[in-house]
């Protein structure tokens, strides 16, 4: 790092990075509102609709390593930039998708898109982290990631009323592709601009090495709290997007609430803000309370209000399923805190196999479309509460630090 760069310099390097971060978060939340827009453009199964998540999250599972390498040689900044060039390439590419009503160009368009972000934060990541005194370096995450959070929160008004217009009377069975073209042109040249702006900042000069070789082999295998921890990961992404990527449909039901699905696209602003609400609760509760308690309470209690809302119908339904969001908000970082407990040497790796284990996102919901298809939306959310089951489980018992294979 050099040292010698002023604090005024961090400062707006951070403040450049937060609009990353709010980038992403919305970007990856309009992905719920695109699933049942493309599902009515397209006629679509719910299976198929989930292929929208599958092609979004196996991104991080496939181009994480490809990128932690090619970032390893350009540095961050430069890295960066390509993350955004190449996002702002994954929106355009809907714009032929759309054209030429072609469901799988949506789905390249979407891992071009995916992949373009999983490289933004490989990159951002660790020059969040790096910036300013490595005391404060928990802080700084938080606020940028507080901004992602902000991001997923705001997503849902811009697509509905973009995707939906402005009286909200339009609906995905009448619904047209090309509806989607406006959208995701404003954001990329949102990402082109971002993209020409950090080309040209005079930001720290960090030293970047690449911490991703090696991550199927090595000694953070043979610790069982981390391995149960990655699929905690897996179960807890898998269960939150599926969530997210089922709730316009689950509350246009009949038998739930009976909204439009423009006024149900708008209602996901509850469920991800109530996440960014959460964070900051759960970050007193659990200066007093172990994060194991507190991720497991939380468990328990999105698993109520998911078995609560399958049960009852109207607004109980309704704001029981949305409140999840709420008890959602902990479990990745705490999860991923109690996964690297004591890993020593071996912190690196366990960090790289938890980030693929995001991959959850990708294949959860697409078991959620299948079991949407078969047996109905509303029985379809039982499977996001025994992903629930298993995080409790694991803030309760899997936690705890033990190794597979003694040394």
């Amino acid at each position: 790092m050099n040292s010698a760069a002023p604090n005024g310099n961090y400062r707006f390097a951070l403040i450049s990075l937060t609009t990353l971060f709010f980038m992403w978060g919305f970007i990856t939340c309009l992905n719920d509102i695109l699933i049942p827009y493309l599902k009515g453009a397209f006629n679509l199964t719910f299976t198929q609709a989930m292929l929208i998540q599958f092609c979004f999250f196996s991104a991080y599972f496939i181009v994480s390593l490809p990128a932690g390498a090619i970032v390893s040689r350009i540095g961050y900044q430069k890295g960066i930039v390509l993350g955004l060039g190449i996002a702002c390439l994954g929106c355009i590419l809907f714009y032929p998708a759309a054209e030429n009503q072609i469901y799988g160009v949506f789905l390249l368009a979407l891992f071009v898109l995916a992949s373009g972000i999983t490289i933004l934060q490989v990159s951002a990541n660790p020059y969040v982290t790096a910036l300013g005194d490595p005391k404060t370096a928990s802080s700084r995450l938080t606020m940028t990631q507080a901004f992602n959070s902000l991001g997923t929160t705001v997503a849902p008004f811009f697509g509905s009323y973009l995707m939906y217009g402005a009286t909200g009377e339009h609906n995905a069975a009448t619904a047209s592709a090309s509806d989607v073209q406006i959208p995701y042109l404003i954001l990329a040249a949102s990402l082109l601009l971002l993209a020409l702006v950090f080309l040209y900042l005079k930001l720290p000069k960090l030293n970047h090495t690449s911490s991703n070789t090696g991550i199927f082999k090595g000694g953070a295998w043979q610790h069982k709290h981390l391995v149960l921890g990655a699929v905690g990961i897996f179960m807890y992404v898998g269960a939150e997007v599926a969530i997210g990527s089922m709730l316009v449909n689950y509350l246009a039901s009949p038998s739930v609430a009976g909204l439009t699905e423009a006024k149900a696209s708008k209602l996901l602003a509850y469920y991800w803000g109530g996440a960014m609400v959460g964070r900051f609760i759960g970050a007193l509760i659990m200066q007093k309370v172990s994060g194991g308690i507190v991720l497991a309470f939380n468990s328990a209690m999105a698993i109520f209000l998911i078995v609560l809302s399958i049960s009852t119908t109207g607004p109980l339904a309704l704001w029981t399923v949305l409140g999840v969001g709420l008890f959602n908000s902990i479990m990745f970082p705490t999860i991923f805190s109690l996964a690297l407990q004591q890993l020593g040497k071996d912190t690196p790796q366990g960090s790289g196999i938890l980030c693929l284990a995001i991959v959850g996102g990708a294949i959860i919901p697409l078991f959620q479309g299948m079991l949407a298809d078969s047996i109905g939306v509303t029985m379809s959310f039982l499977l996001p509460a025994s992903c629930y089951l298993y995080i409790a489980y694991y803030g309760l018992i899997g936690s705890r630090v033990t190794q597979l294979i003694k040394d």
